[in-house]
């Protein structure tokens, strides 16, 4: 009978299934990152590993997002003008809408043009302390008139 499946799971090695490790890569997730969902899931199959990365990387883009939020809200309080906005903005619902760039430079050509229409924005730069490379930009947050909002944002997708 042919064998589906790789070895069953390690219950305490340090080692990484091979096997599972090559499926996990096969679903473009990095390789330390396939080998430390591997790890936390005891190796016990590819699917796990990936629920468990997938998991962690949903927490994270979440993470990552609010990190915008407060730090666009932070640096709204440092001008006046922008002070207003943002208490226009909180008194009348707080609407906030999350798009998806495809990588680092498309976010600093983002941030550019809303610099240009004079829109506040915050970029975050990560600490590397979790999935995300260390100095790595991975969200842009942008505050403005809707219409003048999407002139930077209109064409992208929502996450």
């Amino acid at each position: 009978m042919e064998q589906l499946e790789g070895p069953g799971p390690d219950t305490g090695s340090e080692e990484v299934n091979p096997f599972y490790l090559q499926q996990l890569r096969e679903l473009d997730i990095p390789e330390e990152a396939a080998k430390q969902a591997l790890l936390q899931t005891r190796n016990v199959s590819a699917e796990e590993a990936a629920m468990y990365y997938f998991n962690k990387l949903e927490n994270e883009v979440a993470a990552q997002v609010g990190h915008a939020a407060v730090g666009l809200y932070q640096a709204l309080q440092e001008r006046n003008s922008w002070r207003e906005m943002a208490w226009k903005w909180d008194h009348s619902g707080a609407k906030k809408v999350v798009v998806q760039g495809t990588n680092m430079a498309h976010l600093l050509e983002l941030q550019a043009l809303a610099m240009s229409l004079n829109l506040p924005t915050y970029l975050v730069q990560d600490a590397g302390l979790t999935q995300v490379e260390s100095g790595s930009r991975t969200v842009l947050a942008v505050m403005g008139e809707e219409e003048t909002v999407n002139k930077v944002t209109g064409s992208l997708n929502l996450l």
